[in-house]
């Protein structure tokens, strides 16, 4: 079972927060300070950490800033403040995503598993063999290969990495942030507007009519979401 730690002062959020992990069988712990959550963080294992910015003790980037010394894994923040100066700090000092509070707990379970994913696949941790299956497009994840209706379609990397991203969370609207740093991390920070690039080159790959795409949809001031249903 993977363990998260939850970093968060306010006891209603920190308990909605691991009742949603748990019931999606994650093993959930609580912290409510800084200083006793950053302990926690860097001499215990931990799968995932998740943390909230303003905190006693000492402040979530602090505290993100500390575990990126120490490990790699991954580390959502959470946060009332949604200036976008803090989102670009929180992303800056290391953290893998960044939810504004308030925020769906079923969304944070799902980032917080999609980040898992993305982890483990850079560590070689992956599944000898997974086959996502959506209607006539099959992503075999093994042989890194892609196919519309027994047909292979040749993906760069990044094309590839996106659609698996997208495709392993299914109906949930990412950002082009989100997706770009889930997916390029800082290598090439701010440069967002690549992501509408590979979307529209995914479309033209996997998509039937891609002026009226099925899988990959957008939605517009919001960002982007992979279309499981039939």
């Amino acid at each position: 079972m993977q363990r998260v730690l939850i970093i968060e002062d306010d006891p209603d959020i920190a308990e909605l927060e691991r009742d949603y992990l748990q019931l999606n069988g994650y093993k959930a712990e609580i912290v409510h300070d800084g200083l006793q959550g950053l302990k926690k963080a860097t001499s215990a294992i931990y799968d995932a950490i998740v943390v909230d910015v303003m905190l006693p003790g000492k402040d979530g980037f602090e505290i993100v800033k500390e575990i990126r010394k120490r490990q790699e894994i991954p580390v959502i923040v959470v946060s009332a403040k949604s200036e976008e100066i803090d989102k670009i700090r929180g992303l800056t000092v290391g953290a893998d995503d960044y939810l504004t509070k308030p925020f769906s707990p079923s969304e944070l379970v799902a980032r917080i598993k999609a980040h898992l994913k993305r982890y483990q696949r850079l560590k070689g941790l992956a599944p000898a063999q997974e086959v996502l299956q959506y209607r006539e497009l099959e992503i075999n994840t093994a042989a890194h290969t892609v196919c519309i209706s027994g047909k292979e379609v040749q993906l760069t990397a990044r094309e590839y990495e996106l659609l698996y991203f997208l495709a392993s969370n299914p109906n949930i609207v990412f950002s082009k942030e989100q997706l770009f740093t889930a997916i390029w991390g800082d290598e090439n920070f701010g440069e967002v507007a690549t992501v509408a690039v590979h979307i529209q080159k995914l479309r033209k790959k996997i998509e039937k009519d891609p002026a009226n795409p099925e899988f990959i949809e957008t939605l517009w001031g919001t960002g982007y979401r992979f279309n499981s249903k039939t």
